[in-house]
């Protein structure tokens, strides 16, 4: 095996599936760049490295160095210490810096930032709050690169290192020698695998509890991350023998250990994680204390207020529209829905209206940010995301309105219901008064949340509320090919693929579709309806992998619409300066929750943050904190519900065989407002509209529910 030292000049190419890279590094006494390729964990520009492995002439690209291990050193010379520093590798030291530090103090440099920091005040433009900031990331940095010396054995990235760091400081390598597997259980980006890897290498056994339990605990999140709140004790036993390959009595002998331990709560066959099961079952408390208690507002003739309301508003209102509004006037709790056209927002419209002659404490809100903004345009009411309602505190780490801080409300709204999942479900019912009224609006034929549970559904079908189905689609909505077609997958037949908003382009093969969908993106729909390429276009996907997948359609439309001379390559991504990005996951101190969508302002090297705009409002992340973001170029069906753009582009293939159904394919065509463009062929979208089997989603909630109210 041979050796090559030098400097990481630029990161050519990097796959973040499985690590491979393509970099230019300067060594030593060279002119030219040397070529490394070969799979490697992460590293930077700026950073020195040892590498190890065996040159190799490339036919296309002449000589490279392949290797098999790098190794991250300290800058040995004053060039490469100053290509470090300048690199923004540590927090508040940029090139112009980086030149004025290395001026006075040379080959010491990194000596001084470890040793005597405090000499850094001497250069100009260095105070106090600065060198902090240098301080703190050079420390962190020096106790990563230490524990890399421990992590490096079992193929740990740096940067995963540094959360782990993190998360544990000092006691990292102390918890992770009594049990890898919390890695799993409590840290980002760390799966199962990986712990288990790291647990093999310092063997572990592969019969141990530790291994078992992690893996029924891991099999258990993974579930709910697909939407069951519990799962079939049988079916669990199953998945967690698939993946530890250990014999299924073994595997039942720990769930009953679990049980015991209250870590995993059994429910006849089912099984949960506590905090599910606790959530699911506090649903059932909140909706049945709110449904029992009587509402403080006063009586009123509703058939006076229904023909007034009309009058106001000058419209006329269905048979079935005005007994749905009477039943919102009367009823203690009550389910609203229906699907595009069919009057939700008109009759949510004329509730508040005559509700605010009788009490101005209504509360209206959504789960989403956008959805939110929607309904405030359509109803000319504020309204907000159930979270902000809601109001998280960060001491407690939960809602500060709760069961003991009730929101100030006598009336409550909820829009688009069919996205809230089991968690936020609980924390909102916990918070309403016993006396207020509460009214769920959505479309039970989208695909349920993104989050656990099919709650909307779930209490529809226990007949524990009264529910009102609107199917009348109204003239005014008629006129729109995406609403017709809408209704018209919905009920099994395929749509007109023709029309003034809904249209199909046809393209069998895979690679020439995602082509043909860039084209249509960057070129044709900009020039023929004025649309902006990347504020009013958005892809939705069925998948996330192959040729028209998530992944790949991100990538060509990130070099069609927004290219980059410097892009940034953090936590296994590319980011450039104005992409568009999505954020993964709910983060209650950023205030940005699962699948909001914003724009990439800034790229501060020196201060290693990314800034984010979210509904103009900035939001940092720190360069540890950017594998919660994705592009959002192309996005699932799933993170887009709730929002709308004015035109939304779908692939519909049949190499998304697996995920071609008719509610994934209704929902993302009830997202479009002005214009919705098909582009595959049609045999895939007969394979949708025909595959009605809903993907099932294990749940208690309507068994508890209609348990309740069989013993009431």
């Amino acid at each position: 095996m041979q050796q090559i030292f030098g400097t990481i000049e630029r990161i050519t190419f990097f796959n973040p599936d499985n690590c491979f890279t393509v970099a230019k590094i300067q060594e030593p006494r060279k002119r030219e760049l040397t070529t490394i390729v070969g799979t490697i964990a992460e590293i930077k520009p700026g950073e020195s490295v040892s590498c190890y492995g065996q040159w190799k002439v490339a036919p296309q690209h002449g000589m490279q160095f392949a290797i098999e291990k790098v190794i991250i050193v300290q800058p040995q010379d004053v060039v490469a210490i100053q290509k470090y520093l300048a690199s923004g590798m540590i927090r508040g030291i940029g090139p112009a810096f980086a030149e004025k530090i290395i001026t006075v103090f040379g080959i010491e440099t990194l000596n001084i930032i470890d040793k005597n920091p405090d000499k850094l005040l001497t250069i100009e433009g260095i105070g106090e709050k600065k060198l902090e900031s240098i301080i703190s990331c050079w420390q962190t940095q020096k106790a990563v690169r230490e524990l890399m010396v421990f992590f490096q054995q079992f193929d740990v990235t740096p940067s995963l290192a540094t959360k782990v760091y993190k998360r544990w400081g000092e006691k990292t390598i102390e918890i992770v020698q009594q049990n890898p597997y919390r890695m799993a259980q409590e840290i980002r980006g760390i799966g199962f695998k990986t712990a288990d890897k790291i647990a093999e290498r310092m063997g572990i056994s592969k019969d141990h509890p530790l291994r078992v339990d992690a893996a029924l605990i891991h099999q258990l999140f993974e579930i709910s991350s697909e939407g069951h709140s519990c799962f079939p004790e049988k079916d669990l036993i199953k998945l967690v023998h698939t993946l530890i390959e250990l014999s299924e009595d073994l595997i039942k002998e720990r769930i009953e250990i679990l049980v015991k331990a209250k870590e995993i709560i059994k429910d006849l066959d089912l099984l949960y994680h506590p905090i599910l099961y606790a959530s699911e079952m506090g649903i059932v408390r909140e909706l049945v204390r709110i449904k029992t208690m009587p509402t403080i507002t006063r009586e009123f003739d509703g058939r006076k207020a229904l023909i007034w309301v009309q009058e106001d508003l000058n419209i006329v209102l269905a048979e079935h529209q005005q007994e749905a509004v009477l039943a919102a006037l009367k009823e203690k709790m009550l389910i609203i829905t229906g699907g595009p056209g069919t009057g939700k927002s008109t009759i949510t419209k004329a509730i508040l209206t005559i509700s605010r002659h009788i009490t101005r404490r209504i509360l209206l809100a959504a789960p989403t940010g956008r959805a939110a903004k929607r309904m405030s345009e359509i109803t000319g009411f504020e309204a907000r995301t159930i979270h902000s309602l809601l109001e998280w505190s960060f001491t407690n780490n939960g809602f500060k309105r709760n069961a003991e801080n009730l929101l100030e409300c006598d009336i409550i709204i909820i829009d688009e219901a069919s996205m809230i999942d089991t968690f936020l479900m609980y924390g909102l019912l916990k918070a309403i008064p016993s006396t207020a009224r509460l009214i769920l609006i959505g479309d039970i034929n989208q695909i349920p949340s993104v989050g656990p549970g099919n709650i909307l559904k779930d209490i529809i079908n226990s007949n524990f509320l009264p529910t009102f189905c609107l199917t009348e689609i109204f003239r005014q909505a008629k006129g729109s090919h995406i609403i017709t077609n809408a209704h018209r997958i919905n009920a099994g037949e395929f749509p007109e693929l023709g029309g003034h908003d809904f249209f199909f382009v046809k393209e069998e093969d895979a690679e020439k579709l995602a082509l043909e969908i860039v084209d249509l993106v960057k070129n044709r729909l900009p020039k023929r309806y004025q649309f902006n390429r990347i504020n009013d276009i958005q892809v939705i996907v069925p998948m996330k992998k192959g040729v028209v997948g998530i992944e790949n359609l991100n990538f060509l439309l990130q070099e069609a619409l927004n290219p980059s001379e410097e892009p940034l390559m953090v936590s296994g991504r590319r980011f450039h300066l104005k992409d568009k990005v999505m954020q993964l996951s709910n983060d209650y101190q950023k205030e940005v929750y699962n699948g909001d969508i914003g724009r990439i302002v800034k790229i501060d090297a020196v201060d290693q943050q990314v800034l984010v705009c979210f509904d103009e409002r900035i939001v940092p992340y720190d360069y540890t904190e950017c594998d919660s973001l994705t592009l959002a170029y192309a996005v699932s069906v799933h993170k887009y519900q709730g929002s709308e753009a004015p035109c939304i582009v779908m692939p519909v293939h049949t190499s998304h065989f697996m995920l071609l159904q008719r509610n994934l394919l209704y929902t993302a065509v009830t997202r479009g407002r002005k214009l919705v463009v098909l582009a595959g062929s049609a045999k895939a979208i007969h394979i949708a509209i025909g595959n009605n089997r809903v993907s099932e989603r294990h749940t208690g909630l309507k068994e508890k529910l209609n348990n309740n109210a069989t013993r009431r």
